[in-house]
């Protein structure tokens, strides 16, 4: 009893500072948008991520370790990985750079926050319209990484609960194929420590795995993404056993 007032009152403190935090970077963000080349608005972004982790380091007691960042921001890329929380998103947007996020189209219209998140470039999609979203995502997708932007994907669809890693969509192997850039699996297990539609957070290390690019060519979608998903569960294995 007294151990889950101690969480939910840590849970608490933190959100009180992330509304605070997101609120002063998002408005100092929209202020000097004008002024900001995109690496400046990709290092505000960052900036915003770092403060998050470090304030839910603090305030709740997760931290993170990651093996194989040498993995990261070596090219253009199209980065899948699994999807258990909020953590992971805020997290990969601080490690890979520069990236243009791919969010529901809702989140835009969110105060401060999403004001700041469309000064990005995003890829906003529609997720009520699966057909739409899909062209979306291939349209607006590959033209980010032409201008050399990588792109990070959930190809689960929606948010598993901890030690669960679901189905693989199609949609990031078809887009890495199409624009002729590699993909780099990502597997972590966030969920434990930041549980995904729970207010609590929960003390504790979250592992994240990089691994090593894979190429595309003369590949089809299909077998990439097998591959992707094999090993984003045999790697979650191992990690999930530590």
């Amino acid at each position: 009893m007294l151990r889950q007032l101690i969480l939910t009152l840590r849970s608490g403190v933190f959100y009180l500072g992330y509304v605070l935090i997101t609120v002063a970077l998002s408005t100092s963000f929209i202020l000097l948008f004008p002024l900001l080349k995109p690496s400046g608005r990709h290092r505000i972004a960052a900036a915003w991520c770092r403060s998050i982790l470090y304030w839910l380091k603090l305030s709740c007691g997760i931290s993170y370790r990651v093996e194989g960042a040498e993995q990261l921001n070596r090219s253009p890329a199209v980065y899948l990985a699994n999807h258990q929380s909020s953590f992971e998103a805020i997290l990969f947007y601080q490690l890979i750079y520069p990236v243009s996020p791919i969010l529901k189209r809702e989140l835009l219209q969110i105060p401060f926050w999403g004001w700041a998140l469309r000064l990005l470039k995003p890829v906003a999609i529609d997720r009520s319209k699966p057909r739409v979203a899909a062209r979306s995502l291939m349209v607006q997708g590959e033209a980010m990484l032409k201008e050399g932007n990588s792109i990070i994907i959930f190809p689960e669809g929606s948010r598993s609960e901890p030690g669960v890693v679901g189905r693989f969509s199609r949609g990031g192997t078809a887009l890495a194929a199409a624009a002729k850039v590699p993909i780099v699996p990502i597997v972590h297990n966030s969920g434990y420590a930041w549980p995904s539609h729970r207010f609590i957070k929960f003390p504790g290390v979250v592992s994240i795995k990089v691994g090593n690019p894979i190429a595309v060519k003369d590949r089809s979608v299909k077998n990439l993404t097998d591959e992707v998903e094999q090993w984003v569960r045999a790697h979650f294995q191992v990690i999930d056993s530590r």
